[in-house]
């Protein structure tokens, strides 16, 4: 199983639930991702129309691709269930939480899953506490080897 972490969400939220949806892609985008040509920079998921999309996700171009290829930053939709969705809906509008996507993984049989989170912001003195107790881990593990 072959997955891509988006290693900046940890950083910027925290993270409260999270929660595994497939993902609807073109040919070219499957074949993208098992490359791992996959940024997460500024992606997250909006609820419409109880339809959920990922948005800003980029997956690069196939290069290989001649006239079929993708657009790289194209809204793609979210499969979940209506009552996830209608759940999800009440949580983002309600207490103010967003859907950031935290891993993009294809599974043995080959189809492309997205574990996405329900996350609350982190604040600038709530990041530097989190690096501040990562660090002294290191220290505590170093002095104990």
């Amino acid at each position: 199983m072959k997955s891509i972490k988006n290693r900046r969400a940890l950083h910027d939220y925290y993270i409260l639930q999270q929660l595994e949806a497939g993902i609807a892609l073109m040919g070219t985008e499957i074949k993208s991702i098992r490359a791992g040509k996959v940024n997460f920079k500024d992606s997250y998921a909006r609820i419409e129309d109880l339809e959920c999309w990922l948005l800003n996700l980029h997956i690069s171009a196939w290069e290989n691709a001649a006239v079929f290829n993708h657009d790289p930053e194209r809204k793609r939709r979210l499969l979940l269930h209506k009552h996830e969705i209608k759940r999800l809906k009440t949580k983002v509008e309600e207490q103010g939480m967003t859907l950031i996507p935290l891993e993009l993984s294809i599974n043995d049989k080959g189809l492309c899953k997205v574990i996405i989170g329900l996350a609350k912001g982190k604040k600038n003195y709530d990041k530097r506490d989190t690096l501040h107790k990562k660090d002294l881990e290191r220290e505590k593990q170093r002095d104990g080897s």
